[in-house]
């Protein structure tokens, strides 16, 4: 990461912005409704919920005797974490599920159920991606290990050659990894760069509910079915490692489409840390739409297919989305601003393996 401040040019807003607030809220207006959780939203949250703890409670209840129950209960517990992931939790520590603060800081502490870090997610995402999307250096989304290479801004080795081949393995990695040490490595990082005390969070208070995090995770989502659930110890083992490599492959097919395409632009700051351009515009340039006709997908992926919406307008709940993207899609037409989509998911999935294969050539 780099420590070095980088800004936008407030001199290059353009009225392109304010005209697509206004019209989005207008609508939200016109209509009546909120621009947080409905109906359809909290019914969405407790399915994804029972999708991961009624298996869980199945194995530590300790009358499934049976290996092969016990992979399938810890497979769907992989694919309720991906859900609770995507369609919960990240409305949360947007603030964007509830007007009530507190029931976003209760929601958005979900992902500590599935071992990862409300506060260290909140840092990653929505300070540095959310702000310097797609941005060398700075957002850490596309700063993956290197063995991997996420943009033309980034350092080529021989070895990236093939990362359109081995890439799907690593992204099964992702939440297993903020399971075991990637939340304790970023808040030494955070600290290092400044982020923590730009952001007013204090590295020894949160270090602290950290440790006592992951404790309670590793305590209750693998020690308690090795004690109750009634099948050879490595059955538990295969099974725990298996339900995360469901939701990190789940998790990496999802986010990474979104900003890592051919069609996506990787801007870099001028050597004045100035990031040229107009802050919405940047959001439009730096990310992609798909299959927005999937009912099914915007579903259980939190309206992550609408990633053009969801960085514009973070703080919106994600089930106004697909009403929203009309708008968002006419105004750019209108000011001549690009609005990148694919049609199907499948379409995504393979743009952005040509963006992998293209990223392993040497510039």
């Amino acid at each position: 990461m780099n420590s070095n401040p980088v800004n936008f040019s407030p001199a290059e807003q353009l009225p392109f912005s304010a005209e697509l607030r206004k019209r989005v809220f207008d609508y939200f207006k016109t209509h009546g409704i909120s621009t947080t959780a409905n109906t359809s939203m909290i019914v969405k949250t407790f399915v994804l919920l029972l999708l991961y703890f009624i298996p869980y409670f199945f194995l530590v209840l300790g009358f499934i005797e049976q290996a092969w129950i016990v992979i399938a209960l810890y497979a769907v517990m992989g694919v309720g974490m991906a859900g609770i992931g995507m369609g919960v939790m990240h409305d949360a520590n947007h603030g964007s599920y509830s007007k009530n603060q507190t029931v976003n800081k209760i929601i958005g502490h979900l992902i500590e159920f599935v071992g990862g870090s409300a506060v260290t997610w909140r840092l990653q995402h929505n300070v540095l991606h959310h702000t310097y999307t797609n941005v060398s250096g700075k957002d850490e989304d596309i700063d993956p290990p290197s063995f991997m290479r996420f943009s033309p801004n980034e350092e080529w080795k021989p070895v990236h050659r093939f990362q359109h081949w081995y890439a799907w393995f690593f992204y099964s990695l992702m939440t297993i990894s903020w399971a075991i040490d990637k939340d304790f490595k970023q808040m030494f990082r955070y600290k290092k760069h400044g982020i923590l005390k730009t952001q007013k969070v204090s590295f020894a208070r949160y270090m602290t509910e950290l440790t006592v995090a992951k404790v309670l995770y590793w305590g209750y989502s693998f020690v308690l079915p090795l004690i109750f659930v009634p099948v050879a110890w490595y059955w538990i083992v295969i099974s725990f490692v298996m339900m995360h490599l469901i939701a990190g492959f789940i998790l990496g097919i999802v986010f990474q489409p979104a900003h890592v395409v051919p069609e996506n632009e990787f801007p870099m700051p001028d050597e004045k840390g100035i990031l040229h351009g107009d802050r919405a515009v940047h959001q439009l340039l730096t990310t992609s739409n798909f299959a927005p006709k999937s009912g099914w997908l915007t579903w259980f992926a939190g309206g992550l297919n609408y990633q053009v919406e969801h960085h514009l307008f973070p703080y919106i709940c994600h089930v106004h989305y697909p009403k929203i993207s009309k708008i968002v899609q006419d105004t750019a037409k209108e000011f001549g601003v690009p609005y990148h989509v694919q049609p199907t998911f499948w379409a995504a999935l393979r743009s952005h393996a040509q963006m992998l294969k293209k990223l392993g050539q040497p510039a």
